[in-house]
């Protein structure tokens, strides 16, 4: 054991009992650089986070000129950063109208604890209702929304009252009334198995919730940004939320998040009390420059088509390979769920695929479900080693099940 993975182990707070623990010494691209010289190709681009890959250089650039300029010089909302500002008036210009109100967070928990906030105090109400399946984060008001009791029963009281609907179910619909201040939906749930709602699902629950006079919260911390082949997924189903929450991508690799909406809903948390909502470091100057500079390179390499492209491509392949483990291969742009039959055997697969220097997970909602979400600009030759890879780790995987 290396002094560093002691060090990691014996000082590091861990999230699990078995970290997969690479010693990472470097990346670029799709690429991930391991202490004891091999190499890694990174197929769920860090979860989501690096949708240029590692190391792009307009990221690296815009990085370095903001770090000689200035970096944290007071808190969010107080100063004309010129980052922040045109970062957010880039992304105003991208949705669709009336999300045009941009408050920067760190992270998408902390989006998800802001949109909760606005929409309590915007409409007055308590109640909110979230979705069978869904995952927004890990802070109690996130996680009271989270969609697997699994993950909620050990921090219980939650927030309260939280409603879970059945995912794409019709009606479920119904119960949505006066007394919801908010619905908040991912538009395709990732860690709930990559599903993908239908678009009369999501146009029936636009109307729904303005019938009820709640307020539509769409948590696009992973499918915003080109990810869903859509420069965000809101535009598959042809509606428009009131809140829209974003993260992961948005920093170019740095943290970032933000929660967007319409101007009478975000300007709510700024009067009675003034400071309603306030944060140190959301909206940092280095990840707003980083984000901008990663935004325009999605928008000018139209990557949001290339993810489409490319996503088509790997769908093709896995679908090929005909396994009789795999229950169901499903998608949407470059995010890609495989559905094993047996989570055990899902997770054999998985270990067998790293261990074959390609990076997956499977998803925490769906343990049986392989989520795969590589860099957009992913090589078509960098998807056949992860496909060729992935078909080793099957038999990989078959071989151990039959040892146990």
């Amino acid at each position: 054991m290396s002094k560093l993975r002691e060090l990691f182990l014996r000082n590091i707070a861990q999230t699990s009992l078995a970290p997969i623990g690479l010693e990472i010494v470097g990346a670029e691209g799709a690429w991930l650089h391991a202490a004891d010289g091999r190499r890694y190709l990174d197929f769920i681009a860090g979860i989501g986070v690096n949708a240029l890959g590692h190391g792009h250089p307009a990221v690296l650039g815009a990085i370095e000129r903001q770090m000689r300029r200035h970096l944290h010089v007071m808190v969010y909302g107080e100063y004309v950063i010129e980052p922040q500002v045109r970062l957010a008036a880039r992304l105003a210009g991208l949705l669709p109208a009336p999300l045009a109100r941009v408050y920067f967070t760190n992270s998408g928990a902390e989006g998800i604890e802001g949109a909760i906030k606005a929409s309590r105090k915007f409409t007055g109400r308590h109640a909110l209702a979230a979705f069978d399946g869904a995952y927004h984060g890990d802070t109690i008001g996130a996680l009271s929304l989270a969609g697997n009791r699994a993950w909620r029963d050990a921090f219980e009281p939650l927030l309260r009252p939280v409603h879970h609907l059945p995912f794409d179910n019709l009606p479920a619909l119904e119960a949505i009334d006066s007394s919801f201040a908010a619905v908040v939906i991912e538009p395709v749930q990732a860690e709930g198995g990559v599903r993908i709602p239908s678009a009369e699902f999501m146009r029936e629950l636009r109307a729904r919730c303005d019938r009820a006079g709640a307020l539509l919260v769409f948590d696009e911390v992973l499918t915003g940004l080109g990810r869903t082949g859509r420069l965000f997924a809101l535009e598959h189903f042809g509606i428009v939320p009131d809140i829209i929450v974003m993260a992961k991508a948005l920093g170019g690799g740095l943290p970032l998040g933000a929660f967007i909406g319409r101007d009478d809903v975000i300007a709510c948390l700024s009067h009675d009390p003034p400071l309603g909502h306030i944060t140190t470091f959301g909206g940092h100057p280095l990840s707003c420059a980083a984000g901008l500079a990663a935004l325009d390179t999605i928008v000018e390499g139209k990557l949001s088509s290339r993810a489409s492209e490319q996503g088509a491509y790997l769908m093709r392949e896995l679908k090929a390979l005909d396994a009789p483990e795999i229950a169901e291969v499903r998608g949407i742009g470059l995010l890609v769920g495989i559905d094993f039959h047996s989570a055990e055997f899902a997770h054999r697969f998985v270990a067998e695929t790293i261990a074959r220097g390609v990076i997956v997970n499977w998803t925490l909602n769906a343990d049986q479900v392989v989520r795969l979400a590589p860099p957009l600009a992913i090589l078509r030759s960098e998807i056949d080693i992860a496909v060729a890879a992935m078909r080793d780790a099957l038999s990989g995987a078959r071989a151990a099940r039959g040892r146990v």
